[in-house]
């Protein structure tokens, strides 16, 4: 099916790359869910979405029925099979199935506890300060492009311990690979290998001379008593890098123009600052970034739907977030709402590892401009874009303040 032809309904025919998908869902996710809760698509190479709550806790305990393996949705490569292992190996764990998904996990989870991210948010303070400098004598910034896109490439950089002087470069390849190579599949190719190249890169460089950081740490790992493989630090960093930018800096721009656009929740939260937790995870529920994808291994029947071998199925966690079987008023922002059970990070084995640094960033991202930006709004609402595909985010964010 043409993939330019316009949407006549979501429900039949929908388009995760439309233009009109990201930029307001709420009203199509709610049709797909009143009408036709696990939808069907041929674009794309075909694939079904899950929009209600209950179904996707239901689908994602289907494993290995439904692997992980593919996590992505996007125009295969022609030749390639979406069943062939290779694709398990690509970003682990993410993108491994029980019982080698378990041990891979547990290499990774310490460097993400509490504690461990926590130790990171005095140089993330120091890093949002620093981009505020940067523009608030003008009086005006592009939030998410100024400030929201500067913050993860860095933290994760400086997790990882790469070369900072290469961050534009970094941030580019980060975009080209999880954002603007979604339905480009030469921009996508060409920023995989520049990525990888340069995470050889630094792993060679921390071999010989390690650091106190993420790779040199997993370089002195083991698993059952073996050396963690290069190939397998390499993926996994992979892994930290596009797992972890696009989705944060996705979230903390879309909180920025939500509250830029919506003065009576940004008056509150400078008047009751103790409400910022809750914001945050408010604005994880309105605004989650990621959608999951998944892969048949085998045939399978879910609620009267037959998913055959090899089809893929998208887990709308975002929609998930507006059902109103669960959540009071979904499509309206409670930045001090008290039952928030939101799955933006995902649900079951492969939820994100990463969650507590996201939290964190986003928790000093907003604390930190409200204590500097107290009053802001859109400068032209208009020049707001948004991104396309599996993450959703604010791209474009002009304010003036």
């Amino acid at each position: 099916m043409d993939k330019q032809k316009p949407v006549n309904d979501w429900t039949t025919d929908f388009d995760i790359f439309d233009p009109e998908y990201n930029l307001d869902p709420g009203p199509i996710w709610r049709d797909m869910r009143e009408r036709c809760p696990i939808a069907h698509s041929e674009r794309w190479g075909g694939a079904w979405m899950a929009t209600k709550y209950d179904d996707i806790q239901a689908l994602v305990r289907k494993v290995p029925e439904l692997s992980n393996r593919q996590p992505t949705v996007f125009p295969m490569e022609e030749g390639k099979d979406i069943l062939a292992d290779y694709f398990a190996d690509l970003l682990p764990p993410l993108t491994k199935d029980p019982p080698e998904h378990s041990p891979l996990r547990r290499l990774l989870l310490p460097f993400f506890s509490m504690k461990a991210v926590e130790a990171h948010r005095p140089y993330t303070e120091q890093l949002c300060h620093e981009l505020i400098d940067g523009f608030i004598e003008n009086g005006a910034c592009d939030a998410a492009a100024d400030y929201a896109q500067q913050i993860s490439p860095r933290v994760i950089g400086h997790l990882l311990g790469v070369d900072l002087g290469r961050r534009e470069e970094f941030v580019g390849w980060v975009q080209g690979l999880v954002e603007l190579g979604a339905s480009n599949f030469e921009l996508r190719s060409k920023s995989y290998r520049a990525v990888r190249d340069f995470l050889g890169e630094q792993i060679a460089k921390q071999r010989a001379d390690p650091g106190d950081n993420y790779i040199s740490r997993l370089l002195a790992s083991e698993i059952d008593g073996e050396p963690v493989p290069d190939i397998v630090i390499l993926n996994m960093c992979m892994l930290i890098l596009v797992a972890g930018v696009d989705t944060t800096w996705s979230t903390i721009g879309s909180s920025l123009w939500h509250f830029a656009s919506h003065p009576k929740d940004r008056q509150r939260l400078v008047a009751e600052p103790e409400l910022l937790s809750s914001a945050v995870e408010e604005m994880l529920r309105l605004h989650a970034p990621a959608s999951a994808g998944r892969v048949a291994m085998k045939d399978m029947d879910h609620d009267g739907h037959r998913i055959k071998r090899g089809e893929r199925m998208i887990l709308s966690f975002p929609a998930a977030n507006r059902d109103p079987a669960v959540f009071e008023c979904p499509d309206e922002a409670d930045i001090g709402r008290e039952k928030n059970r939101h799955v933006a990070f995902g649900v079951g084995i492969h939820r994100c590892a990463g969650s507590n640094l996201a939290r964190l960033e986003m928790e000093v991202a907003l604390g930190v401009w409200f204590a500097r930006i107290p009053e802001f709004e859109l400068s032209d609402p208009d020049a707001v874009t948004w991104s396309a595909g599996q993450v959703r985010g604010a791209r474009t964010v002009p304010v003036t303040f």
